[in-house]
């Protein structure tokens, strides 16, 4: 399990002030010392399932500055598909959720399946831990991770949204979420190696990386000399690592160095 939490949320988020970024400290504060085993409870617990769920989510709730929909909800007035059926139901079961919620129906069934009264009270929907596990239901029940294991943005906001609305913003969500958890993975890869190396990972830069590159080529890879460990080096040292019998993982700790001084 790769340990995720405030940190890592805040690093990927946008930073507000005022009012916005007391409501963002609230939700955030409130999911954080849940958010790793929550997301593992939902196998979302590899590095392109956790990014790929941080672009999406970071995207539907605002930079986590809500965890309910704007709008009144009054568009959804009389609308079968969703089981409103009653007067009222429109505002009464609006948008919540870190991935939206909507619906006198799909409250009944959420809350069923978290336990939870929704469709009774149904304002504990936006309650921040309720709010992730709506989100990660909603993921389980769409399937959204064998998209993300495909790198594939384009399916999974999809999925979440039905088009391509944001795609540009759940892209920059998404590329950051890639960089921090390589960082955190390298934090954990010089840790067990020992720390006696330099860790390099996507988003490192800089003249280790000019090594590694050199290094590579002289391995066979085609690779520009850049100094910019992105989406080419990540691949080329991923291919390195499996065909040495190194863990998989795109970070060059120690042992990934001492392969390819070898």
């Amino acid at each position: 399990m790769i340990p995720v939490d405030s940190n890592f949320i805040f690093a990927v988020a946008p930073r507000f002030s005022g009012n916005k970024k007391a409501a963002q400290e609230r939700i955030i504060g409130a999911i954080s010392s849940i958010f790793s085993t929550t997301l593992d409870r939902y196998a979302i617990n590899t590095r392109l399932r956790i990014a790929h769920f941080m672009g999406q989510v970071t995207h539907e709730c605002a930079g986590f500055c809500t965890a309910e929909e704007f709008a009144s909800g009054a568009a959804y007035e009389g609308r079968q598909d969703l089981g409103n059926t009653q007067p009222g139901d429109g505002k009464r079961y609006k948008g919540r959720g870190l991935i939206q919620l909507t619906g006198r129906a799909n409250y009944r069934d959420i809350g069923r399946i978290l336990g939870l009264p929704l469709e009774n009270q149904p304002e504990l929907a936006a309650e921040p831990v309720t709010a992730l596990k709506i989100a990660c239901e909603y993921w389980k029940k769409r399937n959204i991770n064998t998209a993300a294991d495909r790198d594939d943005l384009i399916s999974v906001t999809r999925l979440i949204n039905g088009g391509l609305n944001g795609l540009e913003e759940r892209r920059s969500y998404l590329i950051k979420a890639k960089s921090e958890l390589a960082r955190i993975e390298g934090l954990i890869v010089a840790a067990n190696e020992g720390g006696n190396s330099t860790v390099l990972h996507r988003g490192s830069f800089g003249a280790g990386v000019v090594e590694l590159q050199e290094l590579l080529v002289k391995k066979g890879f085609a690779l520009s000399i850049d100094g910019d460990f992105g989406a080419a080096t990540e691949l080329a040292i991923m291919a390195f690592q499996k065909a040495n019998g190194l863990e998989v993982d795109g970070i060059v700790g120690k042992n990934t160095w001492n392969k390819l001084h070898t």
